[in-house]
């Protein structure tokens, strides 16, 4: 079994695994079964490598954030992007890489502030989260170096763009508005 099937496993147990310094840190609702940990104990340099690797690989990126949720990010909401991330880079993983997609651009979170609001949440800022939290179970449909266009129910593609997505506002306060 190799790193990304354990991740797979644990995860879908409802293990969410940490870094703390050189230590797993796993959280879950119920008590693992003694195979899963010793799974996990088998791996565990793997894992750690990692979780402490900058790996701009997209796959790798994608297994990190399998390992937990990141905080200030709703679980179904993370639970839907490891599915739609999943889709995505079966289909289009290679490519994307190919077109210099990077790890932020599909997976990029806001980052939270030092003492943020009760009510802060990680996907309010849309113009820093990566494409796959905003997918929602749509796909992609064509994929260029800077765009991605999504699959809209019953209308054209909604397009993502890697750079200069603008913020959202009223209307008026970007040129697209007008077309």
């Amino acid at each position: 079994m190799n790193t990304a099937e354990v991740i797979e496993e644990v995860t879908a147990f409802g293990i969410q695994i940490r870094l703390e310094g050189d230590d797993l840190l796993l959280r879950a609702e119920a008590k693992p079964p003694a195979s899963l940990l010793a799974l996990l104990s088998n791996h565990k340099a793997d894992i750690l490598t990692l979780l402490q690797s900058g790996s701009g690989r997209l796959d790798h990126a994608l297994l990190r954030l399998e390992c937990a949720c990141p905080d200030y990010v709703d679980e179904g909401r993370w639970q839907r992007c490891i599915s739609d991330a999943r889709r995505f880079l079966r289909s289009w993983g290679s490519q994307a890489e190919a077109l210099g997609w990077t790890a932020k651009d599909l997976f990029g979170l806001h980052k939270p502030p030092p003492n943020p609001h009760p009510s802060y949440s990680r996907l309010s800022r849309y113009d820093e989260t990566g494409l796959c939290w905003l997918l929602q179970g749509r796909v992609v449909v064509a994929l260029t170096t800077t765009i991605a266009a999504i699959e809209s129910y019953g209308g054209p593609p909604i397009k993502y763009r890697q750079y200069h997505k603008p913020a959202l506002g009223p209307l008026g306060d970007s040129l697209e508005d007008f077309t």
